[in-house]
């Protein structure tokens, strides 16, 4: 990663916020020329600090009303075997996120379904069909208190 200076940290924090603003409009708020507001975006992607951009959408815009935080245990950690698990769990669309974690489970997985049959239908593709997966504990949301995507920016280098 390369280090971030006060201009890169303003634009960060603006585009974690709006990613969507007009370059003219992040140049004035920033109080840079848009020539330089450009280069420095470009730069951010090209270092691989900004990874990408994308619009958020509401859960219950598919429908998606049930979401399920994860806990998985393997019977066997090697490498392979949970490189495997990774592998499965990335071709299912309603994986959000997956972790490693350590210690206790292995991954800890947030999941958003349509249902109890959907949850039900994707735990057996992903964890009753597969002999690696010792132990499964599935949290469900009853209520949202915070969501956030930000990632808090030091204040100095």
């Amino acid at each position: 990663m390369i280090p971030l200076d006060e201009l890169d940290r303003r634009l960060l924090n603006i585009l974690q916020t709006d990613a969507a603003i007009n370059n003219n409009a992040l140049a004035a708020m920033v109080h840079v020329s848009p020539p330089t507001c450009l280069r420095r975006i470009k730069r951010l992607r090209d270092a691989g600090v900004i990874e990408r951009q994308i619009a958020i959408l509401a859960p219950q815009a598919s429908g998606a009303n049930l979401t399920g935080i994860v806990e998985i245990a393997l019977d066997h950690q090697a490498a392979e075997r949970m490189a495997e698990f990774e592998a499965r769990v990335a071709g299912e669309a309603a994986v959000l996120q997956c972790y490693r974690v350590s210690p206790g489970p292995d991954f800890i997985m947030v999941l958003q379904v349509a249902d109890m049959p959907a949850y039900h239908a994707l735990a057996h593709r992903l964890f009753a069909a597969e002999a690696n997966v010792r132990n499964v504990r599935t949290f469900f949301s009853t209520h949202r208190s915070k969501f956030e995507t930000r990632i808090a920016l030091p204040e100095r280098a």
